[in-house]
Order: C-alpha cells, then sequence, then structure tokens
C-alpha cells in the first residue's frame, strides 16, 4: 500500500503546498491506489512533505517520488511526448518549481498580512507561550533560504516583474490546449496545475495572483483539472 504523506486540505486547496498537490496528481495519474496521511516534518526524510511510503520504502521528494513511480511500476508520465516536447516539459515544470515558487514564499510568508491569512495557521499546534518565538525563528530561517536562493535580494517589483514574466509565459505556451503539451496530461501538467492553483488562491492578495488572473486559460486549466483530479 501507498502512504503519501502530505499537509492535507487548507486555504481553499487540496493541499497547501504544490508539491503536495503533485505527487496527488502523479499518483492520479498513474491509476495508483494510495491514501494520505499527516506529514510529520520532524520524521521526515528530508525535514520536507511530500513523502512516501510505498510497502516500506520510503522516498522524499516530489520529482523522486515521480522518478519511482516511473522506474517501480512503468509509468511514462510523458507518453506520446517525442524528446523536445519531453524538454519543454520539464522546463515548464521547473519553471514554476524553482522559480516561481519562490516569489510565492516570498509574498506569503514576507507579507504580514498574508502570513496571518495563512502561513501562521501552520503553528495553531504549537503551545501558545512557545508560538510567538517558534514563528519568529522559522519565519527568520525562511528570509535567509530566500536571500540564499536570491528572490530575497530582490526588491518586491523586481519579483513581481519576474514572476509576472514567467506567468505570461506559461499562458502563452498553454494556449487553448487543454493540458501543458496538447490533448493529454503529461508528468509536468501535475506540477503546473498546482502552481497555477495556489497562484490563484483566494485567500492571499499578492501580484502573482492578479498577474495570473489576467490569463483566462489559466483559470479554465486551474477549474478543469481541479474538476478532473480533485471532484468536489
Amino acid at each position: 500500500m501507498i502512504t503519501l504523506y502530505t499537509f492535507g486540505p487548507k486555504f481553499g486547496l487540496p493541499d497547501p503546498s504544490p508539491f503536495c498537490m503533485k505527487a496527488i496528481v502523479l499518483l492520479k495519474m498513474g491509476g495508483l491506489e494510495f491514501e494520505t496521511a499527516t506529514a510529520d516534518l520532524r520524521k521526515a526524510p528530508k525535514g520536507k512533505a511530500p513523502y512516501m511510503d510505498d510497502n516500506g520504502t520510503t522516498v522524499a521528494d516530489s520529482t523522486f517520488i515521480r522518478f519511482h513511480l516511473e522506474k517501480t511500476r512503468g509509468i511514462d508520465f510523458d507518453k506520446g511526448l517525442n524528446e523536445a516536447e519531453r524538454a519543454a516539459a520539464w522546463a515548464f515544470e521547473k519553471l514554476c518549481e524553482d522559480h516561481l515558487y519562490w516569489t510565492v514564499v516570498y509574498e506569503r510568508w514576507g507579507d504580514d498580512k498574508n502570513f496571518d491569512a495563512g502561513p501562521r495557521r501552520f503553528f495553531d499546534t504549537v503551545p501558545a507561550p512557545m508560538r510567538p518565538f517558534v514563528i519568529f525563528m522559522v519565519r527568520r530561517q525562511i528570509r535567509r533560504n530566500l536571500k540564499g536562493q536570491g528572490s530575497g535580494r530582490h526588491s518586491e517589483a523586481e519579483n513581481t516583474l519576474l514572476a509576472t514574466r514567467a506567468i505570461d509565459h506559461i499562458a502563452a505556451f498553454l494556449g487553448d490546449k487543454p493540458y501543458l503539451m496538447g490533448d493529454r496530461p503529461c508528468g509536468a501538467d501535475a506540477a503546473v496545475f498546482a502552481m497555477v492553483s495556489g497562484l490563484l488562491c483566494e485567500m492571499f492578495e499578492c501580484s502573482t495572483r492578479d498577474a495570473a488572473r489576467k490569463h483566462q486559460n489559466l483559470v479554465a486549466y486551474r477549474d478543469r483539472l481541479m474538476a478532473e483530479y480533485f471532484p468536489g
């Protein structure tokens, strides 16, 4: 039995983490039976979610979960794509995960209003006397991570410019296709759909949400895949 460890539904999303959403969608794309459980980051192999227990084999990180499923189940998530198309799909997946993701972190964890609307809820189970200290320490570490990655060294306007450019290019490439690469979903759709869903989350007031809202094809893409993979 496969058990996928995630954060669970929050903020009106199947999961607040695009990486957890991606892993869920990959398992559904593969037609695999699985259950979800709440992640304990103290026990997570890499200190992050998602991670997966596949009949005693633990796999951490959504991309390595994909690789594991491809290797052990013989699933080709990019079936039907030629090499150039596979390369393009991978590039868009990493545009979302290694670029856009950091702007989302910057906006939600750095902005006090957005932090109070969302991420602060992650700390509700921390004992009240310790909660302010824990929040301070975690936010400080995230700011350090952002600075190390580079986004934390940019101004808000500069991060908005970079993120908007990425969102515009995703929308332009998607065009009027039902899925990123055409008439059938591929592995990258799991990541791109998860990121677009997070960008469009109504709970947060930020530049990335406004940029994504301007593209009706991204809104329709989110709605279409949400109905397909998370009906109801």
